[in-house]
């Protein structure tokens, strides 16, 4: 019996392997063409047939790309709001989680529901415009921080890990004299790192990746974030230089320039995601189990 129930797992592991193997193929390849592309020469990619190293390496659509002042502007305004958008989101968040992780908070109940309520209804796009017009939200870098300084499925994540905090440990503090605020950044805070990592993960690559914003409620390119530069280039079929009003001095073609500025506002995310992985995975484990 134990023969045959080992033989069962290692067909299972094997197929899960081919499985898995074959996952990270269908995603890798395509993303593997995008940079050997990008590192071929500009005409010569034209006549095709380049899959996994550049047949003619050349720098010149990135020369392109970098050398356009606008790039630097709206890579300044990515990390801008990128970093401050996290440190707002992660700090306003774990307050109202925090707070709704108490049981005998006064309307919780009323709060929850509420929350639950916003998670599948909203204003909707023209009453939102509409509002962020009236309070001075459009072409202002803060539409990209205020609208989402909140958000209550992350704060239902945090609050379940609140909850896995021992109570004792808040109650030996208000012992020694700790009011709430001290035993919140002095204890539970500390405490609560992997989740903190967690939801700045998930809001920092909202932000980064982020260009609906930009579309809608920005008109002025001096805010444009990278993202939306190159939602305009991939949907106009420009190349940034022509995108933002600039002249194309190199030998690129517009697909070149395309492929080149993918790779560049999509290298931060892939450098820093690994540092931050551990924390993901530890948060998420540990907001969803309860003693």
């Amino acid at each position: 019996m134990m023969k045959r129930k080992f033989s069962d797992n290692k067909v299972f592991n094997l197929l899960n392997c081919v499985f898995m193997i074959f996952f990270v193929a269908i995603i890798a390849i395509p993303l593997w063409n995008i940079v050997a592309l990008s590192f071929n020469d500009a005409t010569d990619a034209v006549r095709g047939g380049i899959y996994f190293w550049p047949r003619v390496f050349s720098l010149e659509s990135y020369y392109t790309v970098f050398e356009d002042p606008a790039i630097y502007r709206a890579f300044v305004i990515s990390v801008a709001k990128t970093l401050i958008g996290v440190v707002i989101h992660t700090a306003v968040t774990a307050i109202v989680a925090y707070g709704m992780s108490k049981r005998d908070l006064v309307g919780r109940k009323l709060y929850i529901n509420m929350g639950i309520i916003s998670m599948y209804v909203s204003g909707g796009m023209i009453p939102n415009f509409l509002l962020f017009k009236e309070i001075g939200l459009l072409n202002n870098f803060w539409v990209y921080i205020i609208p989402v300084a909140f958000s209550f499925y992350d704060m239902v994540i945090m609050m379940n890990f609140f909850r896995s905090i021992p109570d004792s440990l808040e109650e030996s503090a208000m012992m020694d004299g700790a009011n709430p605020l001290v035993i919140f950044f002095k204890i539970i805070l500390p405490l609560s790192l992997p989740v903190l990592a967690t939801i700045a993960l998930f809001h920092g690559v909202y932000q980064w990746n982020d260009y609906m914003v930009a579309n809608i409620y920005v008109d002025n390119r001096e805010l444009y974030p990278l993202q939306m530069l190159l939602f305009r280039i991939v949907s106009e079929n420009l190349s940034p230089n022509v995108a933002l009003g600039a002249n194309v001095v190199r030998n690129t073609t517009s697909q070149s320039l395309q492929l080149a500025t993918m790779v560049v506002t999509t290298v931060p995310v892939v450098i820093i995601y690994p540092f931050l992985q551990k924390y993901f995975v530890q948060g998420l484990t540990l907001g969803s189990i309860k003693e």
